[in-house]
């Protein structure tokens, strides 16, 4: 066995991309949900939103406002992410978040924690790849009314 499928594996087993292509399907459930108006971390080829920031916009630099997707990089930057959507529905936003159900992480007891949790049931098949993830997610929404406080 070799070729496309052995270098797939490699891929999901290693770190080599840390960007995840939301599922389409999900991200429609959710969608009909919440109506989303800015992907706050997109490329253009799998942006969810008609109004979205690249990583040549940065979305950590921008003000995040309405109701948010957020499927950001899953590598070591996802907490200063999580900050940002926490922050922002501080600020009014309602922020919507794919994430790795990874609850033994600092980001995820300082933020996600603070959110309401909804784990995923099974393993998502992210797009363009032909396996589920070798990982658990968790949908994270921040909400401006609901929201917890820092104590």
């Amino acid at each position: 066995m070799g070729g496309v499928m052995a270098m797939d594996r490699a891929v999901w087993a290693s770190s080599a991309t840390d960007e995840w292509a939301t599922p389409q399907d999900f991200y429609d459930r959710l969608n009909a949900e919440f109506q989303f108006s800015l992907d706050v971390c997109a490329l253009p080829e799998s942006a969810k939103c008609a109004n979205y920031y690249t990583p040549e916009i940065d979305g950590l630099a921008q003000d995040w406002r309405g109701t948010c997707w957020m499927n950001p990089p899953y590598g070591r930057t996802i907490g200063h992410w999580m900050r940002k959507a926490y922050e922002s529905s501080l600020s009014g936003a309602t922020v919507v978040c794919l994430v790795p159900a990874r609850t033994d992480t600092a980001w995820w007891h300082d933020f996600a924690m603070r959110g309401e949790i909804r784990y995923v049931r099974g393993r998502l098949k992210f797009g363009g790849h032909q396996n589920s993830a070798p990982f658990p997610c968790a949908v994270v929404v921040f909400r401006p009314a609901t929201v917890a406080r820092a104590a």
